[in-house]
């Protein structure tokens, strides 16, 4: 990640990518850098390549000045490494690689692109945890370049490393004195007690090594004298008193602080068994981790090499601490247990709230998932975990990378929390705060007035006075159907995750809470009503409660359908465009002029009974609303009808008056000629059908044409 040019650097299989950080879908700068079609084949004849391995995977980029960046690949199993030219600035556009030059990357990556490797450039001189041989048996800690004299750890030393997995290195000064800084790395190994029955297999360790270090003088040559490991304990006790430990390491994010001496460790832990599945985070204190193997060494000596010559072979034999290293509090701060996802990947954000500083997690999960969770303190010796949401850290951005991409996600989503003051407040997200209008983006500098936030306590009475009124509180009935003697569900999920739900079941204007725990299932999602009856049918209220704030979620209104009547609807017999019969006249005899048509395949056979049931229920439901919009009309449209009549009525000259009528006609057709005569009898015969209940035409006499 380059913050001072906004890019993101990615690499991937024969591919260098350089990103825009404010968005990673603009145009990327792309370098392509495969291995040679010589190495390709070299490896295949090696029995690799099945799963497409002998190809250059790009596992390293560490800036090396301001102008260029250091790269390495596996190189189709023969690690490489070179320099790329990044320009002075991002509106340079440049990114290629520096033409001819490329050396040897054996201790800076590993050979197999499925092996973790580690690394981080320092004054020059290249650290890294690598499997350095082809067949990945020989893992090591490296320095290489530089003007330092290469050392590494020592080599198939089960006590030193033993099937290690690296997973994260860092500088971390010792004292104000730079000649006592120390790298500290963090992995996981296979224990040495594997089969002792109850010891563990896996165990998560934290090591260092001193920036100074020059190896022995006759013990442990071009070896580090320095090396020491300890183990990272991350435990909970449960209820009946057993303890549950988290010892795969999976991945470490160090939160610096204004004392640049004492960060804050935080670790990703999962089970290492594959029956109980479970995920915890513990955080560590830097001034544990560093007193764990004591401090700095004895004054005067300036060099490794002036070790004696018992000190480094005690060091060579015992690198593992005696005492292990406890969280804070020595409890996890997040646990994750009875769940169909673990933890891969941590990422911490401090944020500056109302009332306090928060630190917020983002967990990546192996379904594809980002959760965003808070820790509160709820007093000195307990805390309150809470996730804010789910949502598959720099400039208000995350960013997530898998195997099939990488993905840009904003750290605050504040408008998934809806449009209610009291949900804002409830979600307690440290990143989001009520505005008076909507639950938008907090800024520290906004004005207190205007800003409503409570994430310590959340309580929506105290903070929300006046604004929960402005909001419809009663939810949009929904009409669901179900089948009598089968199964349906109810969905309901609040906002919050610490809501605690609870159903009432509505029939006839009385309402009651739902406590049939035989007849339905709960879920966080909703409930599920096994075996219906009739007696099922009424409006069902999802009712949601945190903080003694209670709103009413969903209103689901069940309507029941007779099983006897959807058994006929759906079979194939009483369908009429799936009957055998011929067609058939007047009389029920066969009509000879039209054709048998052949048998239409049952709808039965290509839909599946759910989705029949629902077709069914969305026709009975459509037949429904189309009667009442029926009904409708002639309700509204009877007085109008009826006006019309009296009109009607009022215009024409009643019954009694036909004789009238008709010498009035006599006496017309007499006067006029005959073509005028008959158009002017047409009109008002015309208006004497009105009397029949047709429209009264206008009372003016045609015009006459000759």
């Amino acid at each position: 990640m380059d913050q001072d040019q906004g890019r993101l650097y990615l690499g991937s299989r024969e591919y260098l990518v350089a990103l825009d950080m404010h968005n990673v879908n603009k145009e990327p700068l792309i370098i392509h850098w495969p291995a040679s079609d010589k190495r390709r084949g070299e490896c295949r004849m090696t029995g690799k390549g099945g799963q497409g391995e002998c190809a250059n995977f790009v596992r390293m980029i560490e800036p090396w000045n301001r102008t260029h960046l250091y790269t390495c690949g596996t190189g189709a199993y023969q690690p490489i490494c070179t320099f790329i030219n990044r320009g002075w600035k991002a509106e340079d556009y440049v990114f290629r690689l520096v033409p001819g030059f490329t050396e040897s990357g054996k201790g800076k990556c590993s050979y197999d692109p499925s092996q973790e490797n580690i690394a981080a450039l320092i004054n020059g001189n290249l650290y890294a945890g690598v499997h350095v041989d082809f067949m990945g048996t020989d893992a090591a800690l490296f320095r290489t370049m530089g003007g330092r004299t290469a050392v590494r750890t020592e080599q198939y030393d089960s006590k030193w490393l033993n099937e290690p997995v690296f997973i994260q290195i860092q500088q971390i000064p010792d004292s104000a004195e730079r000649n006592d800084d120390k790298l500290y790395f963090f992995f996981r190994e296979k224990s040495l007690d594997a089969g002792g029955g109850s010891s563990p297999s896996v165990l998560a360790r934290v090591g260092r090594v001193c920036l100074n270090d020059e190896g022995g003088q006759k013990s442990l040559v071009n070896r580090w004298t320095t090396f020491l490991k300890a183990r990272l304990v991350c435990s909970v006790i449960g209820e009946d008193g057993v303890e549950t430990l988290f010892d795969e390491l999976r991945d470490v994010f160090i939160q610096p602080t204004q004392d640049e001496r004492n960060p804050v460790v935080y670790a990703l832990f999962t089970t290492a068994g594959s029956v109980f599945k479970g995920s915890a985070v513990c955080v560590y204190s830097m001034a544990d981790i560093r007193n764990c193997p004591g401090g700095t060494f004895t004054p005067g000596i300036r060099t490794s090499k002036d070790f004696s010559d018992e000190a480094v072979n005690f060091m060579r034999a015992h690198p593992l601490m005696y005492h292990p290293v406890y969280p804070i509090h020595r409890r996890p701060l997040v646990v994750r247990t009875g769940v169909d996802y673990r933890f891969t990947a941590l990422v911490v954000d401090q944020v500056d709230a109302v009332d306090a500083r928060y630190e917020v997690l983002f967990l990546g999960t192996d379904r594809g998932t980002v959760q965003k969770v808070i820790v509160l303190p709820k007093d000195p010796s307990t805390m309150e975990e809470l996730t804010l949401e789910e949502v598959e850290v720099f400039r208000q951005q995350l960013y997530v990378s898998s195997e099939a991409g990488l993905t840009q996600v904003s750290l605050h989503r504040c408008g998934v929390y809806g449009r209610a003051c009291s949900d804002c407040c409830l979600a307690r997200d440290p990143y989001c705060a009520w505005d008076g209008e909507s639950c938008s983006a907090f800024t520290p500098a906004t004005k207190r007035r205007s800003r409503r936030q409570d994430v310590k306590h959340g309580d929506p009475l105290r903070q929300c006075r006046g604004f929960n009124a402005k909001v419809e509180n009663r939810p949009r009935e929904i009409v669901q159907f179900g089948v009598e003697g089968s199964s349906t569900f109810l969905e309901c999920q609040p906002r919050s995750p610490q809501a605690t739900v609870k159903w009432l079941y509505q029939r006839e204007g009385r309402r009651k809470a739902l406590n049939r725990d035989r007849d339905l299932l709960k879920t966080p999602h909703g409930i599920l009503l096994k075996s219906l009856s009739q007696s099922d049918a009424g409006l069902y209220h999802c009712l949601a409660t945190e903080n003694n704030f209670k709103h009413t979620v969903a209103r689901v209104s069940l309507r029941i359908l007779d099983r006897d009547i959807v058994l006929a609807l759906t079979s194939p017999d009483n369908d009429p465009m799936t009957s055998n019969s011929p067609p058939t006249g007047w009389g029920g005899q066969r009509d000879p002029q039209q054709q048998r048509v052949p048998p239409t395949p049952p709808l039965t056979d290509t839909l599946s009974q759910p989705e029949i049931r629902l077709i069914h229920q969305y026709c009975q439901s459509y037949w429904e609303q189309l009667g009442l919009k029926q009904q409708q009309p002639k309700r509204t449209s009877r007085r109008h009808t009826e006006s019309q009549e009296q009109e009607q009525e009022e215009q024409q000259p009643k019954r009694t008056s036909r004789r009238h009528t008709e010498s009035q006609e006599q006496e017309q057709e007499e006067q006029q000629p005959k073509r005028t005569s008959r158009r002017h009898t047409e009109s008002q015969e015309t208006q004497g059908g009105s009397r029949t209940g047709l429209p009264a035409l206008a009372s003016q006499d045609t015009p006459m044409v000759d």
